[in-house]
């Protein structure tokens, strides 16, 4: 009876130490422990579970975060666009909603292609495609876009991009051009408060570099952030779009289009005009610069670009100014032309004739707010024009000159 029990006793303690060795053995060969995707992940099928748990990757550092962190500002851009053209809601924006969110967040032919590493280069090529789609859903029939770069004082709540966006709602035929606008961010404060106004925002981050504050001229991160968006420029060409970029500190009032020749390669706005548009002798100003996609002209970016390196601590206008007064190479083979003060003005010089100026640029002025305070007196004179106008009164009428800047 003794050795019956001890037999039963002993094969029960065998099977236990088997379970216990068998369970220990499949533990160890799953790998290391993986946090379970969210809760929001599980509930919204495969296809988000996946996505949720390559950001999880990304945090444990088994993927690079940069790399997801690229696809963010066109996930977000593209959300708020499906839920604006759903209307007032109802059942089909709401799916379309949602089925467009799951490709943004894990687009599955990419993210097969994508390297396991983060690159210089993999990382370029993400930034590229996801601006390649902003222009395309922003150019007009010709492939032209305008843009304009802000950071985050610029870009508050009453700084220049209220002003900006709002001179185009007053401009004469204006309105519709902010349709081809594309806006750069150059901080996140500043991308947030693009997608609150704003269809068509693009985050151009620079690693170990802040935008942020206001940048006063040829101090602080000044001087990078100026030829950051001279390279930014040429990558819109090398995409093949035209664009014409403009300062976030000034004001449209008409298109400037129908000024410009559809021949034209590099055409920059002046500080001063001396009369010829062909002139070496006009006094530059990158502000307002329109440029066509073609081979000169992103040879003559190259050309830009590498001539930096003759004029050190010198920004971008200094440099075009200097290489174009010294005759471009003939290999470059760009034709420069630069805008009449007249109908593209500043406060360096201006025409006075509110009935042919497009534009109207805050140079030649030192300060975030004397810039404002002078920019919204020449709002304000512009609305007084075309209350004047829309009564039948044609006389002459012109610009205060009190100012804190504008004389």
């Amino acid at each position: 009876m003794k050795s019956a029990t001890s037999l039963l006793l002993g094969a029960a303690l065998a099977t236990v130490f088997f379970l216990l060795y068998t369970s220990v053995s499949r533990d160890l060969g799953d790998g290391p422990h993986r946090s379970p995707p969210p809760r929001w992940a599980q509930e919204h099928g495969t296809a988000s579970a996946v996505a949720a748990s390559r950001i999880v990757d990304a945090e444990q550092g088994t993927l690079p975060a940069r790399q997801e962190e690229a696809v963010v500002p066109r996930n977000d851009q593209r959300d708020r666009t499906a839920a604006r053209s759903g209307g007032g809601g109802g059942g089909g924006a709401t799916t379309e909603h949602r089925s467009d969110q799951q490709k943004i967040v894990m687009p599955s032919s990419h993210q097969i292609d994508r390297p396991h590493k983060d690159t210089a280069g993999a990382a370029a090529a993400w930034a590229q495609q996801d601006l390649g789609d902003l222009l395309r859903r922003a150019a007009t029939a010709e492939r032209t876009v305008l843009v304009t770069a802000i950071n985050e004082a610029w870009a508050a709540p009453g700084s220049f991009l209220d002003l900006f966006l709002e001179s185009f709602r007053h401009g004469e035929g204006t309105e519709q051009l902010v349709q081809h606008l594309l806006v750069v961010a150059m901080d996140g404060k500043a991308f947030e408060r693009c997608n609150a106004v704003h269809p068509f925002c693009y985050w151009f981050r620079v690693d170990g570099m802040d935008f942020a504050a206001e940048q006063s001229y040829m101090k602080g991160d000044y001087l990078e952030m100026m030829w950051r968006r001279n390279r930014f420029q040429q990558t819109i060409l090398e995409l093949g779009y035209n664009f014409l970029f403009t300062d976030v500190d000034i004001l449209w009032f008409r298109s400037p289009f129908p000024h410009l020749s559809p021949t034209a390669e590099v055409v920059m706005s002046s500080d001063f005009f001396v009369g010829d548009p062909n002139s070496v002798g006009n006094y530059p100003n990158g502000g307002l610069l329109y440029v066509r996609s073609c081979d000169s002209s992103v040879r003559f970016y190259k050309y830009w670009q590498s001539s930096r390196a003759r004029f050190p601590g010198k920004h971008e206008q200094f440099v075009f100014d200097r290489i174009v007064k010294e005759g471009l190479p003939a290999n470059v083979g760009t034709k420069v032309q630069f805008l009449d003060t007249d109908r593209f003005g500043g406060f360096c010089q201006h025409g006075k004739d509110l009935g042919k100026i497009c534009t109207m640029h805050a140079n030649c002025c030192v300060g975030l707010q004397n810039k404002l305070f002078d920019l919204g007196n020449v709002l304000e004179d512009w609305k007084a024009y075309k209350a004047r106008v829309a009564v039948g009164n044609m006389e002459f009428f012109s610009w205060r000159v009190t100012g804190r800047c504008i004389h």
